[in-house]
């Protein structure tokens, strides 16, 4: 009875362990190489799910499946035009043939290891056959931009409108293929090499593109420079909209100076006219009493207080200062 139960444990054990060395699972994301003494058999296992193999003989090897990124190093590159500049690039890829990846690169740190020398290599050709410009700027959407807002400003001057230009200066170059077929260019350049090594690279991106040090300081001075000019305009125009705005202002004073002083002349003539004209009625109702009245406002207005004054007796001045006889 108790060796019964031996031989029952033993066939479990037994059937277990074969069970474990004859299936082998492969997860979705996965695809498998069935070695045999480091041997590659037959062809790669894509499907997801259990599999058999040969037990004790054969291994299995897994490979990823699924689209996975690399991240270059930042390199100096000149450009077709004389510019240093640094580009970072990075990428996505996927293995597509499992046999070819094992016989080549083994794992990823080898596929790695290829895409940091073909990528880098193909990435430093195509920056060095074409201009700055080229890497920076994807279409000529800003030489169109430009054009039209100079449009609109010539016909704004064409109706008397004062507009600041605030242009950039320098010539600005055309773009003939632009960023995205530069990176189309590299990842077609480099997939041809990684074919061989059953991998296809999907995309090429340049996550940044920077001006070597110098070049970059050089940049910096012509950006302020461009900034000084454009507040130096800024200033020309202010201060000619000011000048306008005094010579309106001094325009406008003098109107009004003029339009209050011809009022004050007219109303001026106006009341000496009625004065005269009352005095004429005064006079001729009774000459005397306009003559006493005005020699009292002559009394006033020169005599005052502590004045002294020397006259004849006979002046008319003091005819109605002398006493009755």
């Amino acid at each position: 009875m108790k060796l019964g139960k031996i031989i029952l444990v033993l066939l479990i054990i037994a059937g277990w362990t074969l069970f474990n060395t004859s299936f082998f699972l492969v997860n979705e994301g996965q695809q498998a190489i069935i070695t045999q003494f480091g041997r590659p058999i037959g062809d790669p296992i894509t499907n997801a799910g259990f599999h058999f193999k040969m037990p004790f003989t054969q291994e299995v090897r897994y490979v990823d499946k699924r689209i996975l990124s690399w991240d270059g190093f930042p390199n100096q590159i000149p450009t077709k035009d004389k510019k240093y500049i640094k580009v970072d690039t990075t990428a996505r890829w996927q293995v597509v043939d499992a046999l070819k990846f094992i016989q080549t690169v083994r794992n990823e740190t080898g596929a790695k290891a290829r895409l940091d020398a073909i990528l880098d290599s193909a990435t430093r050709d195509v920056i060095s056959n074409h201009s700055l410009v080229e890497a920076v700027r994807n279409s000529n959407k800003i030489l169109d931009d430009m054009k039209r807002g100079q449009d609109e400003i010539d016909q704004q001057k064409k109706n008397g409108i004062n507009v600041l230009e605030e242009g950039v200066t320098g010539e600005i170059e055309s773009v003939a293929l632009g960023r995205e077929k530069l990176s189309e260019m590299i990842r077609e350049g480099a997939d041809k090499e990684l074919a061989s090594f059953g991998i296809s690279l999907i995309d090429v991106q340049f996550r940044r593109i920077s001006y070597e040090k110098s070049v970059e300081a050089k940049v910096y001075e012509r950006m302020i420079s461009e900034r000084q000019r454009v507040a130096e305009k800024i200033r020309s125009i202010g201060q000619g909209e000011k000048a306008k705005i005094e010579g309106r202002i001094a325009r406008d004073l003098e109107k009004i100076t003029s339009e209050a002083y011809r009022r004050s002349q007219v109303l001026r003539g106006n009341g000496e006219a009625k004065a005269i004209a009352i005095y004429a009625k005064a006079l001729s109702r009774d000459p005397g009493f306009y003559e006493f009245t005005r020699s009292m406002e002559a009394y006033r207005s020169s005599i005052k207080e502590d004045a002294k004054m020397i006259l004849s007796s006979d002046s008319e001045f003091l005819k109605y200062l002398k006493k009755a006889p």
